[in-house]
């Protein structure tokens, strides 16, 4: 006997071009058993964010892709077309993505004959609306779900020291798709001229969002320190954010035009991969980085430091170097080893390509989503009881 097919509904709120959840949801979509599962992803749209930019990708992607498009944060009418939406997709199960999706998940609950999911990605903000409101209300909130997928054991640790029970929180770390990430030595001279570069220069890439939780404050500092003793290092600093005038200004103060370059934000990261030598994450906070994911699959040699689930993902001395967070010193002490000692990065970097194949393959993540989605659609009417019991008590 063939399962009913499972009707999931992917949701998220996120301003510009949005971050690795984007990849992670939208790759997702596209990827689930579409024999047993039918997903639409549904993104919240501001209407003054003009650089909103999530359509394009879903458009390119074979993805049911919808917007609720709101006329600022706290905009009523959201509500009331979610539940049309569910109503008029026959929606099982509502997934959301961050805090505000969260709690529209919870509150679709109370409403309508849904089960609530959600992926918890990290609480990487800054600004204190999200640290001491948004944030907490997020965990409150979580603990009354049925299922919570942590993206990193530190995540899956804080959502049960909010209250949480540990059986409902379960940890899926981010896979990537490795066949669309593949290197190609032979196209690494093209690259790297396109970015006039040369071929005795030594380049230091990374890749997210200009945000002070990325610490590419730190990397800059570092490849400053290291530049006197190599003077044919270069820094790719690729993507987009507040930070932006922030950084250019440190670059300038400390001497570095032409030695560190902000490229924006860009879409051919594969291509850029080719004239990486090296990847550094220099972050404060992580959930599971899917750039770190990519430069292991591009078989880019890494460098990062020991947050969220980055060393889950890489493991120190096997598939990259770890070192502790605002830590410049070490930073530069691993860059060096990293560049210098070429033997034992070779074997690391053999070792991530062989890891992303095999434990952190997007087919790996996506089998343990949809046996979550399978677990909530055999439960789901007991766990809407359970959900409303909850609410009263």
């Amino acid at each position: 006997m063939i399962p009913p097919v499972v009707r999931v509904l992917e949701l998220r709120s996120v301003r510009g071009t949005g971050g690795g959840p984007e990849k992670t949801i939208l790759l997702g979509a596209a990827r689930t058993d579409m024999r047993r599962f039918a997903v639409t992803v549904c993104y919240l749209r501001d209407a003054r964010d003009t650089i909103f930019r999530i359509d394009a990708v879903a458009g390119g992607l074979p993805v049911d892709y919808v917007e609720v498009v709101e006329r600022h944060s706290f905009d009523p009418t959201v509500l009331p077309r979610l539940r049309a939406l569910v109503r008029e997709r026959g929606i099982d199960i509502v997934h959301s993505h961050e805090y505000k999706t969260d709690v529209l998940a919870w509150l679709l609950t109370r409403c309508e004959r849904v089960t609530a999911l959600a992926t918890i990605h990290g609480w990487t903000g800054h600004t204190w609306r999200e640290r001491f409101a948004y944030y907490p209300v997020d965990r409150w909130f979580l603990r009354f779900f049925p299922k919570l997928i942590a993206v990193s054991e530190n995540i899956r640790q804080t959502l049960v020291a909010h209250g949480a029970r540990p059986d409902r929180v379960t940890r899926v770390l981010n896979g990537i798709d490795h066949r669309a990430f593949v290197r190609d030595r032979s196209r690494a001279h093209a690259v790297r001229a396109s970015l006039g570069m040369g071929a005795d220069e030594v380049t230091i890439g990374t890749v997210g969002r200009l945000e002070p939780q990325k610490r590419f404050d730190l990397l800059i500092d570092a490849v400053a320190r290291l530049q006197p003793k190599h003077p044919t290092l270069k820094l790719l600093i690729v993507g987009d954010g507040s930070l932006r005038q922030r950084l250019a200004s440190q670059i300038e103060r400390l001497g570095l035009n032409g030695v560190c370059r902000l490229l924006g934000h860009r879409t051919d990261i594969v291509d850029l991969h080719h004239a990486f030598d090296l990847f550094v994450q220099s972050s404060d906070y992580e959930g599971t980085p899917n750039a770190v994911l990519e430069a292991m699959a591009m078989e880019t040699p890494v460098v990062a430091t020991n947050v969220g689930g980055t060393a889950e993902v890489v493991r120190d001395q096997i598939d990259g170097l770890i070192v502790p967070a605002g830590d410049v010193g070490r930073l530069c002490q691993a860059i060096e080893v990293a560049l210098g000692d070429r033997l034992s990065t070779a074997t690391r970097v053999a070792a991530a390509r062989r890891r992303v194949e095999t434990d952190l393959s997007f087919d790996a993540r996506m089998a343990a989503v949809e046996a979550i989605y399978v677990e909530l659609q055999a439960g789901r009417h007991s766990t809407h009881g359970t959900q409303a019991l909850e609410a009263r008590t």
